[in-house]
């Protein structure tokens, strides 16, 4: 059997029949998760300790001149991903429907078969999907819907998702229900009463987040799946957020569709994602693009989208790697570390204001904070104006705030000038040509 640090001097070295062997440079992926596994403490201990994430921060190539604090929209790949995916891509364009679509093609497989292992499911429910959007859509317009049905979500869920729901009202004329839920929410048992107390004799399809995007709120998953499954009513699971960014499987949340994004926080190449459909729902939810009746009980029915590239979906190997050599739950306690490292330096001024709870059972590394009397819109072009720091202002009927997204690749100095910078606008207010403006 290998030791850890066996197994990941083990995975470095080359097969000895590829046709696309490649020289990999010094930080590459073997030697940094070698070095990783060298560190020794709880997960709690090596959240703090720097000495090993700036192992993990020397991996990737962004750009330092700049804080990046929206890794939540889409993140930065590790160097030794982009070197997978460009080296596949140049692979691929040495004869296409040889070396793509005979060589590369079938390697999908033992991608899929990594994130089934990963997420806890058969491999035969796992689908690859461009993004989460995709993935959704795929559940929201493949169940057959009658005019008068209802579907029911939260007004807090995705605007794609939501935009999706509004097209069917319009083309199929069923109803979208939406209700509101606490800004943070921080009972599980009160989630899945206003779930249950807004279901109607009319309702066919639930839409819920397992994360929220503009607050990082984590709802209660398999209460609401449960509750609604014993009423014979799907639910949707966004979790567009979640795979790899806090530490759970399939069984924590025992839903039926599930959907993913990989270029968020598993790192992997930008237009990735997943789609999880339990086995026996496949064969009656129909595919976004047609499939051949043949497929009908086939998950790979929901890929079908034409000629598409290999490498980035191959790359997805690297990242999946990258992710569990540093350890899922040690990750999971570092990104809330880091959210919890800005957080609670803000939250010592009596006007700001959280928007996100900071127990650790409702939220990790996403944080939506406002300065109470500040123009929240103009508070983040001054950031990036003054400061080069991303953040997202959030305009939302119910609240407003910055969403927050630190990732791995985040330095605690980085968030120190997050935080400073926060500070001059609590006591000065806006430059005044910008509160001006």
């Amino acid at each position: 059997m290998y030791s850890r640090r066996q197994f990941f001097g083990a995975i470095g070295r080359p097969a000895a029949a590829t046709m696309m062997a490649a020289t990999l440079n010094p930080t590459a992926l073997p030697r940094v998760l070698e070095r990783l596994a060298g560190k020794d403490g709880t997960p709690q201990e090596i959240a703090r300790d720097e000495s090993f994430w700036l192992e993990v921060q020397q991996a990737f190539t962004v750009d330092r001149s700049l804080i990046n604090l929206n890794s939540g929209g889409v993140s930065p790949s590790p160097e030794i991903v982009q070197a997978a995916m460009k080296r596949h891509l140049d692979y691929s364009n040495e004869a296409p429907v040889y070396t793509m679509w005979q060589i590369l093609e079938p390697q999908r497989e033992g991608v899929r078969q990594r994130l089934a292992r990963a997420f806890g499911c058969d491999t035969e429910e796992i689908a690859l999907t461009r993004n989460a959007s995709e993935g959704l859509q795929i559940c929201q317009l493949g169940f057959d819907l009658k005019p008068g049905d209802e579907v029911l979500t939260t007004t807090q869920d995705y605007g794609r998702m939501i935009t999706t729901f509004k097209q069917r009202e319009r083309r199929d004329g069923i109803k979208l229900v939406q209700f509101p839920i606490p800004i943070p929410a921080e009972d599980d048992d009160e989630i899945v009463r206003l779930f249950e107390e807004h279901i109607t004799p009319k309702t066919r399809v639930i839409l819920m987040c397992h994360m929220i995007n503009i607050t990082g709120q984590i709802l209660p998953v398999k209460g609401v799946v449960q509750m609604a499954r014993a009423r014979g009513i799907p639910v949707i699971v966004d979790g567009a957020h979640t795979f790899a960014h806090f530490d759970f499987t399939h069984a924590d949340l025992d839903c039926d569709y599930y959907a993913s994004s990989l270029h968020k926080w598993l790192l992997a190449p930008h237009g990735t994602g997943l789609l999880y459909v339990r086995k026996d729902k496949i064969k009656d939810l129909w595919p976004m693009m047609a499939a051949p009746e043949t497929m009908d009980d086939n998950i790979r029915k929901f890929e079908e989208i034409g000629t598409h590239p290999a490498a980035n979906y191959i790359a997805i190997a690297e990242a999946l790697t990258f992710h569990q050599g540093i350890g899922p739950k040690r990750k999971e306690e570092r990104l809330r570390y880091l959210r919890d490292y800005w957080a609670k330096r803000l939250l010592q001024h009596d006007r700001v204001r959280l928007n996100t709870s900071l127990k650790p059972e409702f939220s990790c590394c996403i944080g939506n904070v406002q300065i109470e009397g500040v123009d929240t819109a103009k508070l983040a072009q001054h950031l990036w104006k003054a400061h080069r720091i991303i953040v997202v202002p959030i305009i939302h009927k119910e609240f407003q705030g910055l969403r927050v997204t630190a990732n791995v690749f985040t330095t605690l100095e980085e968030l120190d000038r997050f935080v400073d910078a926060m500070e001059v606008v609590i006591r000065d207010g806006l430059p005044e040509e910008m509160a001006d403006g």
